[in-house]
């Protein structure tokens, strides 16, 4: 059943329609407008503090929609000696040879915004905070999908067909496959599967995770226990559950799981549990504040635009947004990954 916006819906929203045209320094936000730069990095800083996870990787805004990766990913030794009475000292590019870059492509991030909704916000005296907020903390969810799960960017994507936004742009995780598929393990002694258990590739995960950095990361990355492991939770499950269903239930032995489960570790790495984050994977990098992650999110400066349109015939208003954006990986081999990790089925197999 159809029900129209009321006049205090209506006169609260438009106050937020004419707030939002003036931080902007448009007539009307009714017209697709370039939000303003300041603006730009305001919404920007709200959806990275919308999720723990993005709070650690970097937000970017680049003026190109293409060109080199911000950060330095070595790939050189520098260290050397020249004579120099018979030749000029000559300095080294210490980045990475491989000349990958970045290309944003736009995104949408198109919202419907129900006259009924609208109108039971409308008492709140945050309202505009509520709306706000609401699609940043949205934008963030979306944001983490695509980041982990993403492996094109299609020219009309398909929700339906891709629940994890996998169409929508590349992730880390098809561009560390893509770019350097050598820190990329996706299989042991059989086909497609890596298998941890005994009788397997390795006989626990904590092995698994040692192997990866020595064997895939940088040599200088492979004892820094600054890194992290990302992981989903079955795959912690895996390891704890065991442990949870057999421990007692003495104060004494309550108290040690409790210590136990705080400090869970990986292969000597602290574990992040992520949502969203593939099934069965592990992929180990370098995470932090601004500046300091080596997993980015780039954002093309005065490539965010918006929209309201009122759309009377569907009872709500329509909100269309778009920024041009790239999830990129600043050094490579200060990455690695594991798919595909299986364990005992019980039954004589892997699953």
């Amino acid at each position: 059943m159809s029900q129209g916006l009321s006049n205090i819906g209506r006169k609260t929203f438009n106050a937020y329609l004419d707030n939002v045209a003036r931080l902007n320094g448009v007539a009307r936000a009714t017209e697709q407008f370039a939000v303003d730069p300041s603006i730009q990095q305001k919404l920007e800083s709200a959806i990275q503090q919308s999720s723990a996870f993005l709070g650690s990787v970097n937000s970017y805004g680049v003026d190109q929609q293409t060109g080199e990766r911000i950060g330095l990913s070595i790939g050189s030794t520098i260290a050397g000696r020249t004579d120099t009475t018979v030749a000029d000292r000559t300095p080294t590019d210490p980045s990475s040879l491989a000349n990958i870059q970045y290309a944003c492509v736009q995104t949408n991030f198109d919202t419907a915004l129900r006259y009924a909704k609208l109108d039971q916000w409308a008492k709140f005296h945050d309202f505009q905070v509520r709306i706000s907020k609401g699609i940043a903390e949205q934008i963030g969810r979306d944001r983490l999908m695509i980041g982990w799960n993403g492996q094109s960017a299609a020219a009309t994507t398909n929700r339906v067909a891709n629940p994890l936004l996998q169409d929508v742009n590349i992730g880390w995780l098809k561009k560390l496959q893509t770019n350097a598929p050598a820190r990329h393990m996706h299989e042991g002694a059989v086909a497609n599967k890596i298998r941890v258990g005994a009788g397997g590739d390795y006989a626990n995960l904590d092995e698994l995770v040692h192997d990866m950095r020595t064997s895939l990361l940088q040599p200088w990355y492979a004892r820094d226990n600054t890194f992290c492991a990302c992981v989903s939770s079955d795959l912690l499950d895996e390891k704890y559950f065991p442990m949870i269903a057999s421990h007692g239930a003495t104060p004494t032995e309550v108290l040690a799981l409790d210590m136990m489960l705080s400090a869970k570790k990986l292969g000597g790495l602290h574990p992040a549990e992520i949502p969203f984050f593939p099934s069965r994977s592990i992929f180990i990098t370098k995470l932090g504040p601004q500046g300091d992650s080596n997993l980015s999110i780039y954002w093309q400066n005065g490539s965010r635009r918006h929209t309201f349109i009122d759309n009377a015939k569907r009872d709500q208003y329509e909100l269309y947004q778009s920024v041009s954006e790239a999830y990129e990986i600043e050094d490579y081999g200060a990455a690695c990954a594991a798919v595909n990790i299986v364990f005992p089925d019980g039954a004589g197999g892997w699953a």
